[in-house]
């Protein structure tokens, strides 16, 4: 983890090192951190925060990739934190039952890839012959935006319904 400054950003400051489901591990830390930063944020502070990080993380996860050789290594989770920051910053102010269940669904849509987040996924892997590039860091964060866009589908119609 000390080889680079993209791999601290990268691995989530250590919470994608875990030996067991390293994007929940991340995941969690997430919602963590948001915890603790977010009575300091106000919209503007967390658009500010989530576009730096998509920035900074566009560049980690590719460097971390190419230094891995692996196109998109499990222990990459800066691109659970951000996008379930972005969850949680759409979802907010919000109880603890439905925090729990943004994570759930996240979770669910990121791990299973169900439907666009499968199609996300699919869309940017590493081809015969291709070096792994930014093609690739930005298809690691990609396909985790579409499941926080998916989570905040189902908790819209859950909150249009209720």
């Amino acid at each position: 983890m000390v080889g680079h400054p993209a791999h601290w950003v990268a691995f989530g400051f250590g919470s994608g090192l875990s030996p067991r489901a390293p994007g929940t591990v991340g995941t969690l830390w997430a919602w963590v951190t948001f915890l603790v930063a977010d009575p300091w944020l106000d919209d503007r502070g967390w658009a500010i925060v989530l576009l730096a990080s998509l920035a900074i993380g566009l560049w980690a996860c590719t460097r971390t990739a190419q230094h891995l050789g692996i196109a998109d290594p499990g222990a990459i989770v800066w691109d659970e934190v951000l996008a379930f920051w972005l969850v949680l910053w759409l979802v907010m102010p919000a109880g603890w039952l439905m925090q729990a269940a943004a994570f759930v669904l996240f979770r669910y849509f990121d791990a299973a890839k169900p439907g666009p987040v499968g199609w996300a996924d699919r869309r940017y892997k590493l081809r015969p012959g291709e070096a792994i590039g930014w093609r690739q860091g930005f298809g690691i964060v990609f396909d985790d935006l579409v499941a926080a866009l998916c989570t905040l589908l189902v908790i819209a119609l859950w909150r249009a319904v209720g």
